[in-house]
């Protein structure tokens, strides 16, 4: 949606959801009393808490950061995001520290066997279906609202849109809080699984989220959707072959490598993408 809009690579995203992450983590420990107690139904509902800050600290981000430098050149932006990553990192640091912290169960991890062979985790169900869920308000939201005509219309010519009677700082500054939602609730999945939560966490999903968009086709909702489901079935096949050849010798740990071969043999030989390019060029 950023890049749609503004045509700006967000690099702090993946940290955004990594603050969504350790924010989530210190409301559960703060709240664990009120659950003993009763008071709150479940831990993934405190959980999920943490994404109104992320929503505000995509406020501000855009605002601070990025607003300032909509006529500047795209290096300009660039830069500002990456040392917008790394202040939320040095951030995160210095408050959460340098140490890995258990994030708490908050769906079972007991693997289940649906199908002799396939094994799949309540965890990951839930992060299927919740991002299947997700995905499906972002369409509607996108295309069948007010909201998404506004979007689209900025995305397609700021100048003619504030024309038209679109109020386009509120319209891409909607777009940061929606999309740093997004990012705390992926956060909160993403530790889910893992059961960790690290201040250095949200550099490799980022980074990947990024490899997915190019691969789908930049700027499509779609695409980016098709391309993180290919990315992860290229990631996880992969890492099972490498682990075959090499007898064992080396482990699941080098499918991170598939990520980057994806994004260069794709920006060489299809800088479009699976969907093509849907982003229109500005004048």
């Amino acid at each position: 949606m950023v890049y749609g809009i503004l045509g700006l690579i967000n690099f702090a995203h993946g940290d955004v959801l990594m603050v969504g992450a350790l924010v989530a983590l210190q409301t559960i420990r703060c709240s664990l009393i009120c659950v003993a107690l009763g008071l709150v139904p479940h831990l993934l509902a405190i959980a999920l808490a943490g994404r109104w800050w992320c929503m505000i600290l995509g406020y501000t981000i855009e605002r601070t950061a990025y607003r300032r430098l909509r006529n500047a050149p795209r290096l300009a932006p660039l830069i500002t995001a990456i040392g917008v990553s790394f202040l939320l990192q040095t951030l995160a640091m210095i408050i959460w520290g340098r140490n890995y912290h258990t994030f708490p169960q908050l769906v079972s991890t007991v693997p289940l066997e649906p199908i002799a062979g396939v094994f799949i985790t309540p965890v990951q169900i839930a992060i299927l279906v919740v991002s299947a869920t997700l995905m499906v308000g972002l369409v509607v939201l996108v295309n069948k609202t007010r909201l998404g005509r506004a979007m689209r219309a900025t995305a397609e010519n700021h100048k003619v849109a504030s024309l038209m009677g679109v109020d386009t700082n509120k319209i891409i500054a909607a777009t940061f809080i929606i999309g740093s939602g997004l990012a705390a609730v992926a956060g909160v999945m993403y530790s889910s699984n893992y059961g960790i939560a690290h201040y250095a966490m949200g550099f490799m999903p980022g980074l990947k989220a990024f490899t997915a968009a190019v691969l789908g086709g930049i700027g499509n909702l779609a695409g980016a959707m098709l391309g993180g489901i290919v990315l992860g079935l290229v990631e996880s096949i992969g890492a099972g072959y490498i682990e075959d050849l090499s007898f064992g010798f080396l482990n699941s740990s080098y499918q991170d490598i598939f990520a980057f071969l994806i994004l260069g043999i794709v920006l060489i030989f299809r800088p479009t993408g699976l969907l093509g390019e849907r982003v229109s060029d500005r004048a």
